[in-house]
């Protein structure tokens, strides 16, 4: 069967200043308009290299689809695209994520859209969903988990999008809903502080995420209030359990003393307290611990967990109703959102008694 290019309009000389047009995607390609139009439209019967130089194009010169030839009113996919930007596993383990679908679901409820999940973490993972998202198969998405690595160029893929956290890097021109981390972290720290903890370290997420950056900023900032400077009291994890506990652990082995830790996330505290517990350190009588997130994990441990609520819902409606605006009004400007964390305190980080 043969493929049936997309029906676009355009002319070989674009006028100064003009938008792209997918004939300067296929000159600078150096391929036939034809073929550029196969890769717009996912078709299978361009070869990978082609395909890579094509997508390359498109990047490079911001081109952005033309949907109007296809007709005068707009044709409405009916969903909303969740996209991960991690691999399966992590996605189903970590229960972060389950409340971000769950919470986008129910905000999307009212409005009538279907939401699709897709995982993005590989290169290959890159060309299916960018295609996919190319494709018109929906209105618009959520971007969850950004990493720094340079595998999206959100702006090339010409739908209207939301980022769930601030972007490291390039995000003026980008609309994100971002919980305030530094705060949060720093909010925790000088709860410990005031409390009486003497050698706070902290379990730090990525360093190429935002979430991992601003909450060790956070701690940071807290410490250097409080007049106290050590870079040994900080190690990095992935957000993981197994990352938690194996980051607790080289911690120990530099600051036996340690008295109190500042975890990143609330599955990485599940790995702290197992490897205090294999250590035979009494939580919270040797060492206090705090999370991030307030999961339903932070009840269910032993001690139950104290850490740093992020408003998940509030976070996913604004999302949504930011989404929903930008699909009606797609040359609506960019807003940036940063919601307030609650410091919650349970059993693990008790004050200690003088």
């Amino acid at each position: 069967m043969a493929d049936f290019p997309e029906v676009v309009e355009f002319s070989e000389d674009s006028e100064l200043g003009a938008p792209p047009t997918l004939a300067d995607v296929a000159h600078l390609a150096g391929v036939s308009s034809a073929t550029a139009s196969r890769v717009l439209t996912g078709s299978a019967r361009v070869a990978p290299q082609t395909r890579d130089k094509v997508q390359e194009a498109m990047t490079r010169l911001g081109y952005v689809r033309n949907r109007a030839a296809r007709s005068a009113q707009p044709r409405r996919a009916g969903s909303i695209a969740l996209v991960v930007c991690e691999e399966n596993v992590k996605v189903f383990a970590d229960p972060f994520f389950a409340r971000v679908l769950w919470a986008v679901g129910k905000a999307l409820a009212s409005a009538d859209l279907q939401l699709v999940l897709l995982t993005l973490h590989s290169s290959q993972d890159y060309h299916t969903v960018s295609r996919y998202l190319r494709s018109g198969h929906v209105d618009g998405a959520v971007f969850v988990s950004m990493h720094t690595r340079p595998d999206f160029d959100y702006v090339s893929l010409g739908i209207p999008l939301v980022l769930c956290g601030r972007p490291v890097s390039g995000g003026d021109n980008l609309s994100y809903v971002d919980a305030d981390n530094v705060g949060g972290a720093r909010k925790a720290v000088s709860y410990l502080l005031a409390s009486g903890r003497k050698h706070i370290a902290t379990i730090a997420g990525p360093p190429d995420m935002s979430p991992g950056i601003d909450r060790l900023l956070g701690y940071r900032k807290a410490m250097t209030a409080a007049d106290i400077s050590d870079p040994g009291m900080i190690a990095y994890g992935d957000f993981s359990r197994s990352a938690g506990e194996h980051a607790l652990a080289r911690l120990i082995d530099h600051r036996p003393g340690l008295d109190a830790v500042f975890v990143a996330s609330d599955l990485m505290a599940v790995g702290a307290l197992r490897a205090l517990r294999r250590l035979g350190r009494r939580v919270p009588d040797d060492v206090a611990v705090i999370g991030f997130d307030d999961s339903m994990l932070a009840q269910h441990t032993d001690p139950r967990l104290s850490t740093v609520r992020q408003p998940v819902d509030a976070m996913a409606d604004r999302m949504i109703q930011e989404l929903l605006a930008k699909i009606a009004d797609p040359g609506r400007d960019p807003t940036h959102a940063v919601l307030d964390t609650k410091l919650v305190l349970r059993d693990s980080a008790l004050a200690l008694m003088c």
